[in-house]
């Protein structure tokens, strides 16, 4: 490569799982330069046919890179990304230098990857090199021998953020006892937002007001400026047992709110609250649509099952199938919810998905309840959310805390991103439930084990 001085951009080399993750990320890294290793090429290849996100992924780069080329050729620098980047180059695989060979002996593309990069370092002096990477042990095996290497931050939520999607109820305790009355027992149930806060509350802010000993819930409608009472309801047999299940009932049923984040450790009854929320809003909605990302050992696709879709699909549905059994549960065998239930599964109008299908279609008055979330992509969330039409409501349900996918953390993950993106928003709410109700038994063991 020609010679840099110190002012010239830096260079970040990408591992494979950065454009798995997020194939748009190549424009995300400002003015910069960008190599990829002709070794996460070969890598791309195994993953450009399928129907999930790893998938559309892999195509979706393989497309951006074509277009930038067309009849052009990769020169010293690259080419251009165009708008304000800077350029993009394919690199060929280079070897070690003889004192790493020894530290890295199996011919493996991680180290094809990382000598590749170690390479590009050595034959840029006076530039900043990195690797970047969501693989940690390449991280670290790129550190033992000397190179910086990084994680990709463009889509991770900073520590203080994630702890506001966590903290949405502001609990007050010295509001005047009159509006607290008139909040609870008052002709409108609402109070001016004025009577109780210093400067006007984020669409949907949730409230908790200690009066007299018992904790009174309220939610900030932003449509008419009041504090609004969150009433304690029931859906298709399930009440809440505490506030926080209150909060989140009051958000599925509420029909202005048509974008829904539930949040919380196992056990606290997110996608029961979803479900049963759903059976009680039926008529109101064409379809009621349950899915949940196929997380596999290895890397497999739902392909290599026997069966069909519904055959495939059915060990990672078992815990929606569960949910369905504790609300079916609350009515006796042959009653009139026992039947419906019974007849929304044969007719249809109850479906259970794999989410790879969702893609390309346009979703208009369905209910859709997507479980186990924090295991997508911000991408996979945007994705999903853009295929909403009129009429529909989606319910996301996950812990950040519990994830499966081994490029994506609590700060990255998709129901993460969306909570921090989209708050304050009057369509949307986000809801982080704290206390398991599963049982006794559960609960003791998520606090100590």
């Amino acid at each position: 490569m020609e010679k840099r001085t110190e002012k010239q951009p830096k260079i970040f080399v990408l591992d494979t799982n950065i454009i798995l993750h997020d194939y748009k990320a190549i424009r995300k890294f400002q003015d910069n330069d960008l190599v990829i290793p002709i070794a996460v090429v070969e890598e791309l290849d195994k993953f450009k046919k399928g129907n999930d996100a790893l998938s559309f992924n892999a195509r979706g780069f393989m497309r951006e890179i074509n277009k930038l080329t067309d009849d052009k050729t990769f020169g010293p620098r690259g080419v251009p990304l165009g708008g304000r980047c800077g350029y993009i180059k394919i690199e060929p695989n280079h070897p070690f230098q003889p004192e790493f060979r020894d530290l890295f002996m199996d011919d493996i593309q991680d180290h094809r990857i990382l000598s590749t990069a170690m390479w590009v370092r050595d034959n840029n002096p006076g530039r900043f090199v990195a690797l970047v990477t969501k693989d940690i042990n390449l991280r670290l095996k790129a550190k033992a021998a000397g190179m910086i290497a990084q994680d990709y931050l463009t889509d991770r939520v900073e520590d203080d953020r994630l702890e506001n999607t966590r903290r949405e109820v502001l609990v007050i305790e010295d509001a005047a006892s009159e509006a607290i009355q008139r909040l609870s027992y008052g002709q409108d149930n609402c109070i001016d937002w004025k009577e109780v806060a210093d400067k006007e509350p984020k669409p949907n802010q949730l409230f908790k007001f200690e009066w007299g000993g018992q904790t009174v819930c309220a939610r900030y409608d932003a449509d008419r400026k009041v504090i609004a009472l969150v009433r304690s309801r029931e859906a298709y047999g399930i009440r809440p047992r505490n506030d926080e299940q209150k909060f989140a009932l009051d958000a599925c049923l509420n029909p202005k709110i048509q974008l829904v984040s539930l949040t919380g450790g196992a056990g606290t009854g997110k996608t029961l609250i979803a479900l049963a929320s759903a059976l009680e809003q039926e008529k109101d909605f064409d379809q009621i649509i349950l899915t949940r990302p196929t997380v596999v050992l290895g890397g497999q696709d739902i392909g290599f099952l026997p069966g069909d879709q519904k055959s495939k699909m059915a060990p990672y549905l078992l815990p929606l199938m569960d949910n369905l059994e504790v609300i079916r549960g609350c009515f006796r065998p042959g009653s009139k919810q026992a039947l419906k239930i019974e007849g929304l599964l044969k007719d249809e109008k109850l479906l259970i998905s794999p989410l790879a299908y969702i893609r390309g279609r346009s979703l208009g008055k369905v209910f859709m309840i997507v479980d186990e979330a924090q295991n997508l992509t911000p991408h996979e969330i945007k994705t999903i959310i853009t295929r909403a039409g009129e009429g529909t409501k989606m319910v996301f349900t996950g812990d950040i805390f519990q994830i499966d996918q081994p490029y994506l953390d609590q700060w990255s993950n998709g129901l993460t991103h969306l909570g921090e993106k989209l708050d304050g928003q009057k369509l949307f709410q986000h809801v982080f439930l704290r206390k398991g109700e599963r049982s006794e038994l559960s609960e003791i063991a998520a606090k100590l084990l």
